[in-house]
């Protein structure tokens, strides 16, 4: 009795977990991005998308999970020849999903190995028919074609390459080298001529700049002239309409002609007074601005009454008021003076104690002409010594 109830026991714990266990089997939750193989007795049965599903205990199987998300998978370096026989190391990235979970399973056994073998022999074939330069710089070339030439042969896999990138080009290091110094060079030469073209620009600039600098000045300087000179000329016809409004006498043109006189001669390295040949017109008139006697010699017969205005008249008056010197013994004093300072200038070379050379004139007279004889020295009077008048 009590064995029999104990195989009861057993029995039914038995069925209990082939219970259990078939309730587990037959209930299955696909989460989301996921697909399950299912297979009945060994054949491909259906697709389970993502959900609760029931399944027949111990007759159907999942044969495999596939991941339906996009997937990244980098592959490492393949050395890969250029057409100028260089070898290069690239690095590939492929971007792929799955859109076909029964192919992805049934059709290749591992899909991302052969994605793997299919874009090296791909790279190669793309890669091989060009250089080193083109390849550095035809990444997105490159890309597309291993782009479309993945897309067709992972088709039929269920599998569709979304993307393709060349993560990096290496060549070998003694081209890399070269390649750095030909850039070095190529920017030193851009370098060099931005350089010359900044200096041109400068000098450009700069001779541009003294040009126009050079061409203001100058025409400052015309403006500056044109304005002095019409200052000066301005002046000029001011000071002859001063002139020509006061009607100077001759008096004060002889004053202002004998204050002349030593400006020539003023000076530390004048070593010659040059005398004006109407030296004597000069005297004649001073003397007739001292109001000297009308024909004498070497003084101009003054107008007449009428001519005159009453001039001399009133000037005899004014001078006789002022009990100043007549003026006929002031202009006799001053032509004696006059002839006395000629003299002294003529035999100055006699006083010093040279003898009279006549033949120092010689080259100042015509052919022919015989020089005067040498008038006897007058002894100079003193200024304050007065003459009687000659009756």
């Amino acid at each position: 009795m009590e064995l029999a109830t104990i195989i009861g026991w057993v029995v039914l714990l038995a069925f209990v977990i082939f219970v259990v266990t078939a309730l587990f089997k037959m209930v299955r939750v696909v989460p989301q991005a996921t697909a399950l193989i299912i297979e009945r007795l060994g054949r491909y049965q259906k697709t389970f998308d993502p959900g609760l599903h029931w399944l027949v205990p111990f007759i159907d199987k999942v044969r495999a999970g596939v991941d339906l998300r996009e997937q990244v998978v980098s592959f490492p370096p393949q050395p890969v020849i250029t057409s100028d026989n260089l070898v290069v190391e690239i690095d590939t990235v492929i971007y792929f999903q799955v859109t076909e979970p029964k192919a992805a399973v049934y059709e290749i056994s591992n899909y991302i190995k052969g994605i793997e073998q299919l874009t090296v022999t791909t790279l190669r074939n793309v890669v091989g028919s060009m250089d080193l330069e083109q390849t550095l710089t035809s990444r997105d070339q490159i890309n597309g074609q291993l782009r479309g030439v993945l897309d067709e042969a992972t088709g039929r896999w269920g599998v569709r390459v979304n993307r393709v990138e060349l993560k990096s080009i290496d060549p070998p290091a003694s081209v890399q080298g070269a390649m750095e110094q030909q850039m070095r060079a190529e920017r030193d030469r851009r370098a060099a001529i931005l350089t010359a073209e900044g200096v041109k620009q400068s000098q450009i600039l700069t001779a541009e700049g003294e040009k126009q600098s050079q061409i203001l000045r100058a025409e400052g300087n015309a403006q500056s002239a044109i304005l002095q000179a019409e200052g000066e000329a301005r002046a000029i016809l001011q000071v002859f309409e001063a002139i020509h409004q006061g009607n100077p006498d001759p008096k004060l043109l002889a004053y202002q002609y004998l204050q002349m006189l030593p400006q020539i001669a003023n000076g530390t390295a004048s070593k010659m007074w040059v005398v004006p040949t109407e030296f004597t017109a000069a005297l004649s008139s001073v003397a007739k601005g001292f109001g000297g006697t009308p024909g004498t010699p070497g003084i101009p017969t003054e107008p007449g009454d009428d001519e005159d205005g009453g001039g001399a008249g009133a000037l005899a008056s004014a001078l006789g008021q002022a009990g100043l010197q007549d003026p006929g013994e002031a202009l006799a004093e001053a032509r004696r003076q006059a002839e006395a300072a000629t003299a002294d200038a003529t035999s100055s070379g006699t006083r010093s104690g040279a003898p009279f050379d006549p033949s120092v004139e010689r080259g100042q007279r015509p052919a022919g002409e015989q020089p005067p004889a040498a008038p006897p020295s007058p002894r100079p009077r003193p200024l304050g010594d007065e003459e009687p008048p000659q009756q």
